[in-house]
């Protein structure tokens, strides 16, 4: 049986997977949160897990992904940080009412406000991203080198030297046309 939505990308940096959940944003973009259960998915998935969400609430959802993803590509190429964005981020952070908690195992793991879970994964969301895009964080923000992708990833990698957001995907895209164009110019 064929899947009835896109499947998601992992990522390891929370509000770079989520702005990963619209991909191909320069080709055929695929939206992979399209209906509002999508989105309930992909935060269980993703460690902030909600029971419900409405469609105003996924539209909330993807107005920050959107924001995230505009100042991420900004900071990526060093660039002014586009205001508007900035204030969507800053507002779904400053929402948000989640906590932090230690886990019996010594993990940190986020807690959200029963009440208003959407809303303070989205602010869980955007504190992350805030943390990334400030350089809060050791490593340092790119963007894919697939002409059809270009979403901004945190590379985390020792020489800080990683070309793609996914290697599963659009690396191995790459490294396909690559090689048959390779083999079209050696069998000429």
């Amino acid at each position: 049986m064929a899947a009835e939505f896109p499947e998601f990308r992992p990522g390891s940096v929370l509000s770079t997977a989520f702005t990963g959940t619209l991909t191909e944003r320069r080709g055929d973009a695929v939206e992979r949160i399209p209906a509002p259960h999508r989105f309930v998915d992909w935060l269980v998935l993703n460690g902030l897990p909600v029971d419900t969400c409405t469609a105003a609430q996924l539209d909330l959802a993807r107005e920050l992904r959107e924001a995230i993803h505009l100042a991420a590509t900004a900071a990526a190429v060093h660039e002014a940080l586009p205001t508007s964005a900035v204030q969507i981020v800053n507002d779904h952070s400053i929402r948000g009412n989640a906590s932090v908690v230690l886990t019996p195992e010594g993990t940190r793991r986020w807690k959200l406000n029963s009440e208003s879970a959407v809303e303070d994964a989205l602010g869980v969301i955007a504190d992350d991203a805030i943390s990334i895009i400030a350089g809060e964080r050791d490593g340092k923000l790119a963007l894919c080198a697939s002409p059809s992708c270009r979403a901004a990833f945190f590379d985390t990698s020792q020489s800080r030297s990683r070309k793609w957001c996914d290697m599963n995907t659009c690396g191995n895209r790459q490294k396909k046309a690559r090689f048959v164009a390779n083999q079209r110019r050696n069998s000429v």
